[in-house]
């Protein structure tokens, strides 16, 4: 039997388990109805966990991005849940969102320079059951930054950079911060997009494009 028969998809409410303006973005751009019902946990403490149990580390994305659709779904039982989460990782380590600015400042610091990956994870979960997840890993390299830079920036950029962590939005003013990037730009952005849409066209939740007569 077929995921989407199984569970009833044609007829299920969508939800984003995430308050980024961003994701919300992009799916409306690509069609799809949702409502965005944003999970609150502590993901200082799951990445800490996880790292102490030495779960991979672009894994924890997909750990922390289930959690959130886990909080959304025992909410709301009938609805297909998409979680989300990104995470960077440069020289073995992890990166989360800064907390201000001072630390937004020493992130960039640490990364000028240096190459670094975006671990973005995408679920699909409905009755707290994971349906389906990917794992995009799409690679950057900063440009050496020096300090004046690095604050002229965040001038410019404001509270934005504190919407990622790599403290950039490079769709605006942080594309000035790169040397070199490669892989999915939506993953880039934060939401592996297009393998989302395929999946859930095959739930019947997505735009179907007509074939030509």
């Amino acid at each position: 039997m077929p995921p989407e028969a199984e569970w009833g998809l044609p007829d299920t409410p969508l939800l984003l388990a995430s308050a980024s303006q961003t994701r919300q973005q992009m799916l409306a751009n690509a069609g799809l109805r949702f409502a965005a019902q944003p999970a609150n946990i502590d993901e200082e403490a799951v990445r800490g966990g996880a790292v102490a149990e030495g779960l991979p580390l672009p894994e924890i994305a997909v750990l922390l991005a289930e959690l959130k659709a886990e909080v959304v779904s025992a909410r709301h039982p009938d609805a297909l849940v998409i979680g989300c989460d990104q995470l960077l990782i440069c020289a073995g380590e992890l990166f989360a969102k800064p907390a201000d600015r001072a630390a937004a400042a020493r992130q960039l610091a640490r990364l000028s320079g240096r190459p670094h990956e975006l671990a973005t994870a995408v679920v699909l979960l409905k009755q707290g059951k994971r349906l389906w997840h990917h794992l995009a890993r799409p690679h950057l390299t900063m440009r050496a930054l020096d300090p004046q830079l690095i604050e002229t920036y965040l001038d410019l950029a404001g509270a934005a950079v504190l919407d990622s962590p790599g403290c950039y939005q490079i769709e605006g003013p942080g594309a000035q911060l790169m040397q070199q990037v490669s892989g999915d730009w939506f993953a880039i952005l934060g939401l592996p997009l297009l393998e989302l849409l395929a999946q859930l066209r095959e739930y019947g939740l997505a735009p179907q494009a007509r074939q030509a007569e």
